[in-house]
């Protein structure tokens, strides 16, 4: 039976939750500007084109 520091295990669960946040944002914000550029304009032409094909009433 190993003795383990409360203090120092609950630090180590927020050190490890804190490396999993950080991972998601790098995924979610690590874009390069030319990335967001071209995601912007394919959304832009996805939206235009939909808008092209709806039908005014």
């Amino acid at each position: 039976m190993t003795l383990v520091s409360l203090s120092k295990a609950r630090k180590a669960r927020a050190k490890a939750a804190d490396k999993a946040q950080a991972a998601e944002n790098r995924v979610a914000f690590g874009r390069t500007k030319a990335e967001k550029a071209l995601s912007k304009s394919e959304t832009a032409l996805t939206r235009r084109r939909l808008d092209d094909k709806r039908l005014e009433t």
